[in-house]
């Protein structure tokens, strides 16, 4: 039985984790606990108190998420011969997280520039798409239906529109974080009781772009969930996109909570958690698009087009 599937969910599963561990490290205010990097106070095993204990657990689960990677680059190297690209796209999945981590250190070495905590954050985002669309090509889609060509062809449009969309709306967000434009609208939902507020600071700006563009993934969430409805795709294509607009709304009030509990650790937490989530989700439904399509539709993945 091949084992790369199970390593690439698992993989998935550890990157939510980190994300998660990575927002509660800077609502905690925990980024800068260790000083220096790669080592906390000079130590690879630092007294594990305070913030100091937020930051380093996030470093040894982020080392533990690379490892975990490599071992699911290796059996896939193993196990999928016939298949070359599952095996270049785990390479581009290390080579993310090398980068991935370097930005990390950078973040701490050069105490948290906004433009470098972001991209740390955007890298995260960007290999949980990959590691996502990998699991769910191996093992998540395998043993479905086939679907008709035009609804094949609406899931992967659909589908890839959405997630670029909230992962450009994650990408904000955490530019939002960095810059500490997360109270730039004290209210919700009017930003400054306005519903368009003075566009006059930058905090401001960013902060509203971040609110607007929420709404406007929110909408093409649900709009996939409506058209897959209308559409009768089968059952699975229904469901994810329905337990997607499901998350979307969620997004959208756990952003409000957060700003009405003046960014509370919990819900500023669970906010990234399930942007994250929605990502996962997305790229599953455009990867259906993909595994699902009957043969001869349209190149998948691991297809290149024919040439003359």
């Amino acid at each position: 039985m091949n084992q790369h599937p199970r390593a690439f969910t698992v993989s998935v599963v550890w990157t939510l984790l980190l994300l998660y561990l990575g927002s509660v490290v800077h609502a905690t205010e925990s980024s800068l606990a260790c000083p220096d990097w790669p080592t906390c106070f000079g130590t690879m095993v630092p007294e594990m108190s305070g913030g100091v204990f937020w930051e380093h657990l996030h470093r040894l689960v982020a080392g533990g998420l690379l490892l975990m990677w490599i071992l699911a680059t290796w059996l896939a190297h193993k196990e999928t011969r016939d298949r070359p690209w599952i095996f270049r796209t785990c390479l581009a999945g290390v080579a993310l997280l090398l980068v991935q981590s370097l930005f990390g250190g950078l973040t701490v070495l050069y105490q948290l520039p906004d433009l470098i905590s972001t991209t740390h954050l955007s890298l995260a985002f960007l290999f949980l798409a990959l590691a996502t669309v990998l699991a769910s090509y191996a093992g998540w889609s395998q043993g479905g239906e086939p679907l008709p060509a035009d609804v094949a062809m609406g899931v992967r449009r659909w589908g890839v529109l959405a997630a670029t969309l909230v992962f450009i709306q994650s990408v904000l967000g955490g530019l939002v974080r960095h810059m500490d434009a997360g109270m730039a609208c004290p209210d919700a939902p009017l930003c400054l009781g306005a519903l368009i507020p003075p566009l006059d600071n930058s905090l401001i700006v960013v902060h509203f772009l971040h609110r607007l563009l929420g709404v406007l993934a929110a909408v093409m969430v649900i709009g996939l969930a409506t058209w897959a409805l209308r559409a009768h795709a089968p059952s699975v294509v229904r469901s994810w996109a329905s337990w997607a607009a499901v998350l979307a709304l969620v997004q959208v009030a756990l952003g409000f909570v957060s700003v009405l509990t003046a960014l509370a650790v919990v819900p500023v937490s669970v906010h990234t958690l399930v942007a994250a989530s929605l990502l996962v989700v997305l790229m599953h439904v455009a990867t259906l698009g993909w595994a699902g399509a009957p043969t001869g539709d349209s190149p998948g993945p691991h297809e290149p087009p024919a040439s003359d």
